[in-house]
């Protein structure tokens, strides 16, 4: 099994920053992907950014510019840092990790607990 371990949630103000980490452990084979989603009360979890083995990031659209995505591949950990922060990016963010087995394999998700954002005044 994967675990992956997410922390550096919390409460900031509007315009503030964060920085989330993720670290992966358990048995890890061929990583495709590491990223981070989110998810609020009622809504579908959204992708907010991804970085594939090859370091290529891809971001939502309504974080481009604010957020960075970044990866440790020798320690398996990818963070999330996050500035100019606004109320809409009050979720819950999970940490998510796509691998194979092989390298023609299905690839398989895992996901973290969780970590809480709240951008308020």
């Amino acid at each position: 099994q994967v675990q992956l371990v997410e922390s550096g949630g919390g409460l900031v103000q509007p315009g503030g920053s964060l920085r989330l980490s993720c670290k992966a452990s358990g048995s890890i084979f061929i990583i495709e992907y590491m990223g981070w989603y989110r998810q609020t009360p009622g809504k579908q979890r959204e992708l907010v950014a991804t970085i594939s083995s090859g370091l290529i990031t891809n971001y939502a659209d309504s974080v481009k510019g604010r957020f960075t995505i970044s990866r440790d591949s020798a320690n398996n950990t990818v963070d999330l840092q996050m500035s100019s922060l606004k109320p809409d990016d009050t979720a819950i963010y999970y940490c998510n990790l796509n691998q194979r087995r092989t390298t023609r394999g299905l690839r398989y998700d895992y996901w973290g607990q969780g970590t809480q954002v709240t951008v308020s005044s």
